[in-house]
């Protein structure tokens, strides 16, 4: 029997950092398709194993404790599976980096699709989407992370925040050309980073076997169409 039940739409997306965390911590999951999800959707609260609006749902079997929204299943994880910092300025800052991925992706889609893309909005967006991987090039110098070595938030292994900051970078980095090369120009010490951790055998399988399973859909519907129309 797996370790956790995972509720997400089959697309990398926000799914994929909890995927990631599962991943690199060693833990089995089962995933259910989108007939299964639309079902616990459709649920009143009081019938869902814990009131939510939209996945990601993770159901811990070993206790039988379902959670919903991503930066807390991240914290949970992070907690149980001991991927955290011991202090609480490391926790802290931990959750932040979570919590400043939620947001890229969440511009990135326009808010999951409120809008559309156009080569004007996106030429306007890049700026701010290069601030954001200044904001992480930052945070990872002044925790010591170096050229080819070191962690976004220091200490001796990779923990929560190492493996949030490859997942978000990696699958859009893979998917759009243009966030590659802007990751390398303006962060390279997390791009530098991001190619580490991407080379650990159970984040390499992830990647390997999302490509398999979704091939190279990113968030899905007419907001990644229009993405890939101007950031390819």
């Amino acid at each position: 029997m797996s370790d956790f039940d995972l509720y997400y739409w089959p697309v990398p997306f926000r799914g994929q950092f909890l995927r990631g965390i599962l991943a690199f911590a060693g833990k089995t999951w089962n995933e259910h398709d989108s007939d299964e999800i639309a079902d616990l959707m459709g649920k009143s609260p009081g019938d869902q194993p814990v009131p939510f609006m939209g996945p990601p749902v993770l159901i811990d079997r070993e206790n039988d404790f379902a959670i919903a929204q991503m930066p807390a299943i991240a914290l949970y994880l992070g907690e149980k599976l001991d991927l955290l910092p011991a202090t609480p300025e490391g926790r802290a800052a931990s959750i932040k980096v979570v919590n400043d991925a939620n947001d890229v992706i969440d511009e990135l889609t326009m808010d999951g699709g409120r809008e559309m893309w156009d080569e004007e909005e996106w030429q306007e967006f890049l700026p701010r989407l290069e601030r954001w991987m200044a904001i992480w090039e930052a945070t990872g110098r002044a925790h010591g992370l170096g050229d080819g070595e070191g962690y976004l938030l220091g200490g001796d292994e990779a923990g929560l925040a190492d493996v949030v900051t490859a997942v978000l970078w990696s699958t859009m980095a893979e998917r759009f050309g243009q966030i590659a090369s802007l990751l390398e120009r303006a962060a390279p010490r997390v791009s530098a980073l991001v190619g580490r951790m991407g080379q650990r055998p159970a984040l390499a399988r992830l990647a390997s076997d999302a490509k398999e399973r979704y091939g190279e859909a990113y968030c899905g519907g007419e907001i990644e169409k229009s993405l890939r129309k101007v950031a390819c």
